[in-house]
């Protein structure tokens, strides 16, 4: 069998191409961002400049960014594309339309599909990293139409999480962080018991 190598690829044989933003997060096994919650090798390539606060305010100046890296993961080899936050919505149809593999930036992509599986008259709860960013022109883009059945809840005003999500200051308590993922979504499920699904936004 006769192996072509690709220009200035040094190795080969991951199969998910991972864009990241530009964080000091410690990314712990089971994030996105931690090749160790993987059964399979995987690819990062990290989006210079797309800071969380950015990418809070949609700054779409980073398209081409996102483009180019999308594209530089695929002449490596991946088989598909990703991303470690679920606002790297707001890029995917353009990321999308760029390359020749699929692309899911965001777990928000799910949206749709879970609303399909449960009864019309439930909502999805949507757990997510900063619900003033989540807003309804953001679900629109990525063709969430019935935002009205999204009960939405975020972590922004808890101690932990923020520090490390939001804040970026490069320390993760996860015991913490995981209690107060917990009673987040146990005090959304307390105040909307129509809820028949949850989605996390974020990967943390």
């Amino acid at each position: 069998m006769l192996f072509k190598a690709r220009q200035g690829q040094t190795s080969y044989g991951e199969l998910i191409g991972i864009l990241l933003l530009d964080t000091n997060t410690p990314f712990i096994q089971g994030d996105v961002g931690n090749a160790t919650s993987y059964e399979y090798p995987v690819r990062f390539k990290r989006i210079d400049g797309l800071t969380p606060e950015r990418i809070f305010e949609h700054d779409r100046s980073f398209i081409q960014a996102m483009i180019a890296g999308a594209q530089e993961l695929e002449r490596e080899g991946v088989r598909a594309v990703t991303g470690d936050c679920g606002f790297m919505a707001i890029f995917q149809p353009e990321v999308q339309d760029a390359v020749s593999i699929p692309v899911f930036l965001s777990s928000l992509l799910q949206a749709p599909f879970m609303m399909s599986i449960i009864k019309d008259s439930e909502s999805v709860g949507v757990l997510t990293a900063n619900s003033q960013a989540l807003t309804k022109g953001l679900l629109e883009s990525i063709g969430i139409t019935c935002p009205d059945r999204l009960v939405i809840a975020g972590l922004e005003d808890t101690r932990h999480f923020k520090e490390a999500a939001i804040d970026d200051l490069g320390i993760l308590d996860s015991d913490q962080v995981r209690q107060e993922v917990v009673n987040a979504a146990v005090n959304l499920q307390t105040h909307n018991p129509a809820i028949g699904a949850v989605l996390l936004e974020c990967s943390m």
